[in-house]
């Protein structure tokens, strides 16, 4: 897991520097996430604000899912409202030893991945060692160059996860690229509206989110143009690049 640990760096050369960066986000466009994991992660997130809030579950569960639609993650509103340790709650909320039964090693999805031309980063909301759990159970850690997890998305003492189109600049700029080299994919239109603010390219991946409905083609196509792409899936995502100039 070498390549997962290395820092994010900088262009080494004018090839390395026009390359497509893929900023890939994790659950529900690399895995699903909803049939096994994310009920134990929101079970675990109403449990965690119960009981260091002192609250009934059922006030838990509605406050953590008011900060969620206010801030775009718990952890923020959990934070600026009640001064919690962020790191121990990313440890209680996310505790996965079983992460191998959960999650199904897929060689067709390294695969897809290594075929995406460029560099290919994980943005996750998630923290680090949930997401290189995941990373690990797919079998994908030798298809991508590196984790952006939820704790390095911190800038002057301040959480901005997803969809902060101030992140995904600062982001750009650490990897030393301008944003429009850069391709966001998630599941999750906010966090596109937010990447698509902040210059970054953005494809929806629909497939395994299958809560949320399809964008219409008319907002696609929409003047804001914050979905420039939609697939169904990574490999999809593979086989059309190739043929879409603009990517």
């Amino acid at each position: 897991m070498r390549a997962l640990r290395r820092p994010l760096t900088a262009p080494t050369s004018p090839r390395r520097a026009a390359q497509r960066i893929w900023l890939l986000d994790l659950d529900d466009t690399l895995h699903d996430a909803q049939p096994s994991i994310m009920p134990r992660i929101d079970a675990a997130m109403t449990d965690y604000v119960a009981r260091h809030l002192g609250l009934e579950r059922a006030e838990a569960s509605a406050l953590r899912l008011s900060y969620w639609r206010r801030y775009g993650a718990t952890l923020l509103g959990l934070v600026t409202h009640h001064q919690v340790d962020p790191h121990h709650y990313l440890r209680e909320t996310h505790q996965f030893p079983d992460m191998h039964r959960l999650v199904r090693r897929s060689p067709a999805l390294a695969r897809s991945l290594g075929r995406l031309p460029g560099r290919r980063i994980i943005v996750t909301n998630g923290p680090w060692h949930y997401a290189r759990s995941v990373v690990r159970a797919l079998g994908i850690a030798g298809s991508i160059e590196a984790i952006v997890p939820i704790e390095a998305m911190r800038f002057a003492g301040r959480f901005q996860p997803k969809p902060s189109s101030p992140m995904m600049r600062r982001l750009a700029a650490r990897l030393r690229t301008h944003p429009s080299r850069c391709v966001l994919v998630d599941d999750t239109v906010a966090n596109l509206a937010g990447a698509h603010a902040a210059g970054v390219r953005t494809v929806l991946a629909s497939a395994l989110n299958q809560a949320r409905k399809p964008v219409s083609r008319r907002a696609r196509a929409g003047s804001s143009r914050r979905v420039e792409l939609q697939v169904q899936s990574i490999g999809q995502l593979s086989r059309r690049v190739p043929s879409r100039s603009t990517f």
